[in-house]
């Protein structure tokens, strides 16, 4: 009998555990607030932005989507809210940088179709980080949700020379500001050729640079000398990440 009663408070248990952890959905329309979606501070920090900054034109169905699938809210205290629900993404300095919305005929990547089936698979799921931005170079920015280190909320870096997530101690916000206004030159040191803008020029927002040797080989230090071709993003992402694997970097984030 008290076997039973134990597999009786066992499985309510772990029915309990398991509605714990599913989301709770929400509607589009209680994820937007239509009045001030958030896109007004945005476009205040844009107006005044150092670096030239591109909006990508929204669609308002693919928005819709995107808002959705992320489950996150479009309203004046969420800038990721704002820029998804209110642009297609933002192209920086001519496409060095991309900051990821809801897609657009240049910058075809929502945040939310990016994030699939590499951070998480369903609507509500919160994976370990939520990939927001990511540049020329085949860098990757990404919002950590605890799965990079414990600081979560704050915006970390995939170096390509590296590739190792390096921590930005910034906000999503203190990230705009970097993208609106920080010296990229400094930032990307050494690895900006000084025609850099007449180059990215040529670059899609949808591929990067790949180098050959990688940026992150030590014959690759010298990436003048290296062999450098447009390939997509995706491709680019994917071996990083086999890379990672292969270094066992990611062992020493779990």
């Amino acid at each position: 009998m008290k076997h039973i009663l134990l597999i009786i408070v066992f499985t309510a248990t772990g029915f309990f555990t398991i509605a714990q952890r599913t989301p709770k959905i929400k509607t589009v329309d209680e994820l937007i607030n239509y009045a001030d979606p958030g896109w007004k501070n945005v476009k205040k920090m844009i107006d005044s932005a150092v670096n030239k900054v591109d909006i990508m034109a929204v669609d308002t169905n693919a928005a819709r989507e995107a808002i959705y699938q992320l489950q996150v809210e479009a309203n004046p205290n969420s800038p990721l809210g704002g820029i998804v629900y209110s642009t297609g993404g933002l192209l920086v300095e001519g496409g060095w940088l991309r900051v990821l919305g809801s897609g657009s005929n240049k910058l075809t990547r929502s945040v939310s179709a990016w994030n699939k089936g590499k951070t998480f698979d369903n609507p509500g799921e919160t994976g370990p980080y939520l990939l927001i931005a990511d540049d020329a170079l085949g860098g990757f920015f990404a919002i950590n949700n605890g799965g990079l280190g414990s600081d979560r909320g704050r915006v970390y870096y995939l170096c390509p020379w590296t590739l190792q997530w390096d921590r930005l101690d910034m906000s999503y916000t203190d990230f705009l500001r970097f993208c609106f206004e920080g010296d990229f030159e400094e930032f990307y040191k050494p690895y900006m050729s000084k025609n850099w803008k007449y180059d990215v020029a040529t670059l899609t927002a949808d591929k990067c640079y790949n180098y050959t040797p990688p940026l992150w080989s030590k014959e690759g230090q010298k990436f003048t000398k290296s062999v450098r071709k447009h390939i997509p993003i995706e491709e680019q992402y994917n071996l990083n990440m086999q890379m990672r694997k292969q270094f066992g970097f990611d062992k020493d984030e779990e």
